[in-house]
């Protein structure tokens, strides 16, 4: 099988090797040192301020985007929320079930956030503003210096969702003046899914706690306070911590976030190259490094989702909705090549020749 969804992705040979290897108990100084150093790098991978500290959470990324939400915001505040796709929705809902008043900037499938959106917005009572800095299901990377410059002048707290967008794009929590970034284990860290996690910047981790959590398991006061010595409140998805340890370390190694980022980048710009023979487009002129969403109008999307899966052991993201026959997804996050590339679009030439 070749993978190239956006979640879970292909993992290298050393990350699979811990998933072989028998779980063990994490109530231990051992494990308690690995998340230690979990914590340091998760922090300086996403350029966080000093005083910033980093939750892991077991559960998906919408669970740290519920946590975030109740720990971090009220219903006292007033957000912008971004809605461009499926996990823009996830948010505006988020705040809807927390009770947290909302602007809603919804946008078109593929449309660009631009200054226009966010000019009448400026000193409206606003406290926050909460972005997919990646939309995942139409691929669509927002602008973010527009976005952090727009907070900063209007004192708003910057919650952003970088789950598929963390060691794919540039991004820097400092320099942005974000206070609270998501991201997934499944995603370009190329683990198993099963963990999530939260950095908070020092005035995020103030909001936490003058607040009251209503949920035991989405604590973050509780995650924070167990964190300090290096464990979990609950029992967690230990193995995946342990190839998160692996995976950190080796990126560490390879030249950091930057390298990352520039690896993810060529493979993107590789893909669009040669995926340009078919008769597909960009759907977004505003694309993220980690995915690429194409445009489909002979041949229904799903339909090449379905072929590629089933007669050549390919994987690639189909869409729901409305978007189902339009659009697909390849996704470039994890153990990926050019080559691989290579055998992905000669698969799509061979499979559109066969009609």
């Amino acid at each position: 099988m070749l993978n190239f969804t956006v979640g879970p992705v292909m993992s290298d040979d050393a990350v699979l090797a811990i998933g072989s290897q028998q779980v063990p108990y994490f109530r231990t100084p051992e494990f308690s040192e690995v998340m230690l150093e979990n914590e340091r790098l998760m922090l300086r991978f996403a350029g966080a301020p000093a005083g910033s500290r980093a939750c892991f959470m077991t559960g998906s990324g919408t669970a740290s985007m519920e946590a975030s939400v109740m720990n971090v915001l009220s219903p006292q505040d007033k957000a912008i929320v971004v809605n461009g796709g499926s996990f823009g929705e996830r948010f505006v809902q988020l705040l809807q079930l927390h009770g947290i008043p909302c602007h809603e900037i919804k946008l078109d499938y593929g449309q660009p956030l631009t200054e226009g959106h966010l000019s009448g917005l400026a000193g409206k009572g606003f406290t926050a503003f909460l972005v997919n800095m990646g939309e995942t299901s139409t691929g669509v990377l927002y602008d973010m210096p527009m976005i952090g410059r727009f907070c900063r002048d209007n004192g708003l707290l910057l919650v952003v969702d970088a789950i598929s967008t963390f060691l794919c794009d540039a991004f820097d929590m400092k320099a942005l003046g974000a206070d609270v970034m998501i991201t997934g284990s499944q995603k370009a860290l190329a683990c198993p899914p099963g963990i999530s996690v939260i950095v908070l910047s020092p005035r995020a981790l103030q909001r936490v706690e003058s607040h009251q959590s209503v949920s035991m398991y989405l604590d973050l006061k509780l995650a924070l306070k167990n964190g300090e010595r290096g464990q979990t409140p609950f029992t967690p998805a230990v193995g995946t911590l342990l190839q998160i340890n692996r995976r950190l370390h080796d990126i560490d190694a390879a030249g950091g976030v930057e390298s990352e980022v520039a690896r993810m980048s060529m493979l993107a710009r590789d893909f669009r190259q040669k995926v340009s023979v078919l008769p597909f487009t960009l759907f977004s002129p505003s694309p993220q490094n980690g995915v690429t969403a194409l445009l489909t109008t002979k041949v229904p999307a799903y339909d090449i989702f379905t072929t590629l899966k089933d007669k050549y052991g390919i994987w690639i993201c189909p869409n729901g909705g409305e978007l189902r026959d339009r659009v697909f997804r390849v996704g470039h996050m994890g153990a990926l090549t050019p080559a691989d590339n290579t055998t992905l679009v000669d698969a799509m030439l061979d499979m559109l020749g066969r009609g």
